[in-house]
C-alpha cells in the first residue's frame, strides 16, 4: 500500500476515535503532574498562577477559533460527528479562506492550554508530536475525501490556502451569517472543559501544598461554577427547544 493510501486509511480510522485522544492526554497529564509535585520542588504560587493564566489564554484563543469556524459553517459538515466524513459543500470564505483546517487548529490550542497546566516541557513536546502524527493522518483522509468529491474546485482552493497555519493573504468575508444558536449548542462543552481542567489541576496542586485534599475558594472555583451554570442553562434550553 502506498504511503498516501496508508495515511488515508489510518486517518479514517483515527477520525472515528478522535474524541478519545483528549481523555488519554488528560489522564497522562495528571499522572505526570502528580509525579512532579511529589518529587518537588514545587513552583511558587505566583509561578503557577502565571502558568494558569497562560493556559487559559491559549485555550480560550482555541475556543474562539472554533466559535468563529462553527458560527459561519454551512449545514452538512462533519463538525463533532465521529462516524464518517461529511461535506455538502466547500466553505472557502471567512476563516476557511485563511486556513483549511481551522477546527483542528482550534482543538490544538485548546488542548495545548490544558497541557500547559502540567508544567512539564517534555510532556508538552510529546503532546505536540502526538497531535501532529494523529491529526496529520486525519487531515490527509479528509482532504482525500474532499478532493474526490469536489475535484478542481477543492484543488484550486487548497493550492492557495495553508493547511494549519493561518494566512490573511486571501482573506474573504464569511458567506454565511454568524449562527449564535449553533455555537451555543455545539461549543458549550468546550468552554466547560477548559474550566473543569483548570479546576482539577489547580486543586491537585493546592491539595499537595496543604497536605490534604482541599478545594481552593478562589477565582478558579468561581469561574468553574459559572461555566457549569452556563452549561446547564444551555443544555436545558436545547432540551426545551427540541
Amino acid at each position: 500500500m502506498a504511503l498516501q493510501e496508508s495515511f488515508v486509511k489510518q486517518g479514517n480510522f483515527l477520525f472515528r476515535y478522535r474524541s478519545y485522544l483528549p481523555l488519554i492526554l488528560v489522564v497522562a497529564g495528571i499522572g505526570v503532574f502528580v509525579a512532579n509535585l511529589l518529587q518537588g520542588p514545587m513552583l511558587t504560587d505566583l509561578q503557577y498562577f502565571s502558568i494558569e493564566i497562560t493556559s487559559l489564554i491559549v485555550a480560550l484563543i482555541g475556543l474562539f477559533i472554533r466559535i468563529i469556524t462553527v458560527g459561519h459553517t454551512p449545514p452538512g459538515t462533519s463538525g463533532r460527528n465521529t462516524k464518517e466524513q461529511l461535506a455538502g459543500e466547500i466553505n472557502t470564505t471567512g476563516i476557511y479562506s485563511m486556513v483549511r483546517h481551522p477546527l483542528y487548529l482550534g482543538n490544538f490550542l485548546m488542548w495545548a492550554g490544558a497541557v500547559i497546566l502540567v508544567a512539564n516541557l517534555y510532556f508538552f513536546i510529546i503532546f505536540v508530536l502526538i497531535y501532529w502524527i494523529y491529526y496529520e493522518r486525519i487531515m490527509c483522509a479528509e482532504e482525500q475525501f474532499l478532493r474526490n468529491k469536489f475535484g478542481k474546485t477543492y484543488m484550486d482552493w487548497a493550492e492557495q490556502t495553508p493547511a494549519f497555519i493561518p494566512s490573511c493573504r486571501n482573506k474573504k468575508k464569511p458567506f454565511y451569517p454568524f449562527n449564535i444558536k449553533k455555537v451555543l449548542i455545539k461549543e458549550k462543552n468546550g468552554l466547560l472543559a477548559v474550566f473543569i481542567l483548570l479546576f482539577i489541576f489547580h486543586n491537585i496542586r493546592y491539595s499537595c501544598v496543604k497536605g490534604k485534599i482541599q478545594i481552593d475558594n478562589n477565582w478558579v472555583l468561581w469561574c468553574t461554577v459559572i461555566a457549569i451554570i452556563l452549561y446547564v442553562i444551555l443544555k436545558l434550553l436545547k432540551k426545551h427547544s427540541s
